[in-house]
């Protein structure tokens, strides 16, 4: 009776345990950050911001319309012998207007503001892409950082139980006339191990804290990851890939933005030297009542209305306009020099992380290869020293092979994983 009841109190509690430590996956991981980082949030507000600009009465296109009222009350105290005069009067004013401003034509300029808008909101666009590309990338590495981490941390902890096991034995020895050698070797290196041990738990903690982060969660939120580091076919030549960056690359996206900009820019600069074109119209009524004691109320209405253009054209303004056009060429160059050079780093960022990717894989390889040996030889070790045919040093030398194959077969992993990242992000194929 006493375990149904122990059974029915855990049964619960470790369903839940197990429900706050599912397992997130890579996309799930991505899929949340795309939601909540602040980073991108912002990003996708400024690029919204920058295409609110856009619609054409923020170009000019469109004509304004304001109205005006006025209301006021006088009161006024005479005293004279003139006929004319209404001697003491209360005055009411009151008046309304609307007034109609439409520019017809400005030199063009409404076109060229209307046109670099559309492109400010086309290189916002590309600049929270370009925001959103990196964070991702932060994301993913931070990912692969807690995998990473976690397996070392399963080196550890297998190594720590092995030094722990090599440690009672040697005690047990040593209680039956063992040597005090091999138990104070056998306690040196279970307490190395238990200290190592303690500190890549630390470091598996730093790295889960970093993606919640990453991701726009609280920092304690439990989770579970993958228990590997996949690394996906990645089959592309190099001219290949220098296309497919060329066409969407996220940071040569954004200099092309800003060259398509500052031509915008450059052709609103020559619309000072044409002449201004505007329609006005107005409307008014008003209303006057005069209450005077010797004349009686003496009311007045009116109705005004008027249209008409105006034409301006600017003579001369201190050089200010050509100064202001050749500013606007400047940037303009500027721009184009800064497309150029982006496209000459990319070119050679591409080629350098081409060969990067193509050794840290050949480098896994090797990492593997010796990995598998230090394994088959520790297991080797393991059936000596049980067998008594080895010493502690000989075992331990062997245990320290493997936690250096292991940890250098884990790390070649990951840096051949944030290698292949690099490149999707070079050519734009990461999946956001």
């Amino acid at each position: 009776m006493k375990i149904l009841t122990w059974t029915l109190i855990l049964l619960p509690a470790l369903f839940l345990a197990s429900r706050a430590q599912e397992v997130l996956s890579l996309e799930q991981a991505v899929s949340i950050g795309l939601e909540r980082n602040h980073r991108i949030r912002i990003a996708r507000n400024d690029a919204e911001i920058a295409r609110s600009e856009t619609r054409r009465g923020t170009a000019g296109f469109l004509p304004t319309l304001d109205a005006t009222g006025n209301l006021s009350f006088t009161s006024s105290q005479q005293e004279t012998n003139s006929p004319f005069s209404f001697g003491d009067s209360d005055t009411r004013n009151a008046s309304a207007q609307l007034a109609l401003n439409w520019t017809l034509f400005d030199g063009f300029r409404m076109f060229a503001e209307h046109d670099r808008l559309q492109q400010l909101a086309r290189l916002g666009a590309s600049q929270a892409r370009n925001v959103i590309e990196q964070t991702v990338m932060s994301i993913l590495g931070s990912y692969i950082q807690v995998v990473r981490q976690s397996q070392l941390l399963s080196v550890q902890e297998s190594t720590l139980a092995l030094s722990r096991t090599r440690f009672e034995k040697a005690l047990v020895r040593h209680e039956l006339g063992g040597s005090l050698s091999e138990l104070l070797q056998a306690r040196i290196a279970y307490h190395a191990d238990s200290a190592t041990a303690l500190e890549q738990k630390l470091q598996v903690a730093i790295a889960r804290r970093n993606l919640n982060l990453a991701v726009g969660r609280d920092p304690q939120t439990p989770f579970l990851t993958e228990e590997t580091i996949n690394l996906p076919d990645f089959a592309y030549g190099l001219d290949e890939m220098l296309a497919m960056a060329r066409k969407r690359n996220a940071e040569l996206d954004v200099a092309r933005s800003s060259l398509e900009a500052a031509e915008a820019g450059t052709s609103l600069s020559h619309s000072a030297f044409y002449p201004r074109l505007s329609l006005f119209a107005t409307y008014g009524y008003a209303d006057r009542l005069v209450d005077a004691p010797a004349r009686g109320e003496i009311t007045t209405l009116s109705a005004d209305a008027s249209v008409g253009l105006s034409l301006s054209f600017n003579l001369f303004d201190g050089f200010r306009n050509l100064a202001d056009v050749e500013r606007a060429s400047l940037a303009e160059q500027n721009a184009r020099l800064t497309l150029e050079e982006a496209d000459l780093r990319l070119e050679g960022l591409l080629d350098e992380q081409s060969d990067t990717y193509r050794t840290r894989l050949q480098a896994l390889d090797i990492e593997e290869i010796k990995r598998d040996a230090a394994q088959a030889n520790l297991q080797l070790q393991i059936e000596r020293f049980d067998t008594g045919t080895i010493s502690s040093l000989e075992f331990r030398d062997a245990q320290l092979q493997y936690i250096r194959a292991e940890t250098s077969a884990i790390n070649a992993r990951f840096a051949a994983r944030i290698a292949l990242l690099e490149l999707q992000r070079l050519i734009g194929e990461l999946q956001i």
